[in-house]
């Protein structure tokens, strides 16, 4: 015999009860993530496996984050309603949308124009208005809306980008993988205070690598 469709409710509390179990208990991140569906961020073959805790692969070779580590970096963050949050990476967008539910603000930043496009197609439907996204070299931040109270980067770099922390303000926050190769990478927290920048080391984790410049669509 086939198993009844799961419904609706249950599939909510099976994904939440995931997150709960992954380490994400944040009760505002976890309501963020309860109000924005997965689904619509990703396309084609495997938008049937949008709701399971893995990483999905998305257009121009990148992949969409599994939802317990967009949870657990969007708890490190420790976002406020009031913070103006960059994000370095918008890939699907589905990043960039919880954020926007945490945040008065959120400016993400991708090198790929198509990834950019589709994101801003999926915002626009879920009427997420205080996201702007943008198509440039996420490297170098967006020094014309700086300072931001916290930044958070979905793409490993051996360092934190000098860039990026100069254009953090003094109190804020920066959440990222650091990593000189694909197998050994750690999830990072920035804090930037007057005396200078205390580290975090929060887990291990796996991101594509953040490159500089445009991409072959862009």
């Amino acid at each position: 015999m086939n198993e009844p469709p799961i419904s609706e409710a249950e599939r909510k509390m099976q994904f939440l009860y995931a997150l709960r179990s992954k380490g994400v208990t944040d009760a505002r991140v976890l309501t963020a993530m309860e109000a924005i569906d997965r689904g619509p961020f990703i396309r084609g073959l495997f938008a049937s496996r949008a709701y399971e805790d893995m990483p999905l692969p998305i257009a121009c070779g990148q992949t969409i984050s599994q939802p317990s580590v967009v949870g657990l970096m969007s708890q490190a963050l420790q976002v406020s309603s009031r913070d103006k949050v960059l994000e370095i990476g918008t890939g699907s967008g589905y990043q960039a949308a919880i954020l926007s539910k945490l945040a008065r603000r959120v400016y993400t930043i991708d090198r790929h124009r198509r990834l950019v496009q589709e994101a801003r197609g999926v915002f626009e439907a879920m009427d997420l208005t205080n996201i702007t996204a943008i198509t440039a070299d996420g490297s170098f931040g967006l020094a014309e809306q700086a300072p931001f109270d916290r930044i958070i980067v979905t793409a490993a770099a051996e360092d934190p980008p000098g860039p990026l922390l100069a254009q953090l303000k003094e109190g804020g926050i920066m959440v990222l993988p650091v990593g000189q190769s694909d197998t050994v990478q750690h999830l990072i927290r920035v804090r930037k205070t007057a005396d200078g920048l205390e580290y975090d080391e929060l887990r291990a984790v796996r991101f594509v690598p953040l490159l500089e410049g445009l991409g072959k669509d862009g």
